[in-house]
């Protein structure tokens, strides 16, 4: 149950949404159903995604922090841009 990004072809709202298999999700803000898939950033934050120093990210657990950015809760970068 992988979470995806999209953005709405309406009104031009980002978000993300968890997404079971090929179902296309409708804006949570304006609830249009022309939403298009965006790629994925990586995530720069110290919770391990691309382009972390595993280092700060082991230092950043030890110290109880689940990682560099509030989104970042045991590892989950859902949020994290």
């Amino acid at each position: 149950m992988p979470m995806y990004e999209y953005r709405c072809s309406k009104c031009g709202n980002e978000f993300e949404e968890l997404v079971f298999g090929d179902e296309t999700p409708a804006c949570p803000a304006c609830h249009a159903a022309e939403t298009e898939k965006l790629l994925s950033r990586p995530c720069r934050c110290a919770c391990g995604g691309a382009g972390v120093d595993p280092a700060a990210y082991a230092r950043a657990a030890a110290s109880g922090g689940g990682g560099g950015c509030a989104g970042c809760s045991g590892g989950n970068c859902a949020s994290c841009h």
